[in-house]
């Protein structure tokens, strides 16, 4: 494996969940439901693993878990602009509802922080205006999504040569290939 490259992809995605304002704490997760749609959102990478599994928060109620109930195969992208680096990862999702894993995560919010979980209507729900949403003070709609990848695709786009490279999870291991830009 040209280590070179893996080892930027996987510095940068840490970077992404300890470094305010890296561009890689934010991203773009596409799910598609049982309507056939591709639906985007930006999300905020909350933690990373050893293994690349990425982790994400958001309402239980929100139509991205629905989609992964109906079709757990999903992809992020991610762009940083001062480094001409992109990276298209696919990999399949799961809803963490471990009680104990949960109560950890939502006891480390700030509770600023924490109304993002907390409305009494679901996300995406009409409304006749913003300051009209309310809030729950004895309950929460906190949830965890972890992605494992099995595919990444690198693209960084430099002079003379852009280089792309997919790298594909076989077992526990990542295989590499270059490809055309």
């Amino acid at each position: 494996m040209e280590q070179v490259f893996w080892k930027e992809l996987n510095e940068e995605l840490h970077k992404g969940t300890t470094k305010k304002g890296h561009p890689f704490r934010y991203m773009t997760l596409a799910t598609v439901g049982l309507d056939h749609l591709a639906r985007l959102r930006t999300v905020v990478l909350r933690k990373l693993n050893e293994n690349l599994d990425l982790t994400i928060f958001t309402d239980k109620r929100s139509k991205k878990v629905i989609h992964i109930k109906e079709n757990n195969k999903v992809s992020l992208l991610l762009y940083h602009p001062k480094k001409m680096l992109q990276l298209k990862i696919e990999g399949k999702a799961r809803i963490i509802e471990d009680p104990e894993t949960l109560k950890k995560y939502w006891n480390g919010i700030q509770p600023n922080s924490r109304k993002d979980y907390i409305t009494k209507k679901a996300p995406g729900t009409v409304i006749k205006n913003p300051d009209l949403v309310t809030y729950m003070d004895d309950e929460h709609h906190f949830c965890m999504i972890e992605i494992k990848p099995y595919k990444i695709e690198y693209l960084k786009l430099k002079r003379p040569n852009h280089i792309r490279i997919k790298y594909s999870k076989e077992g526990e291991k990542w295989v590499e290939e270059f490809m055309t830009p």
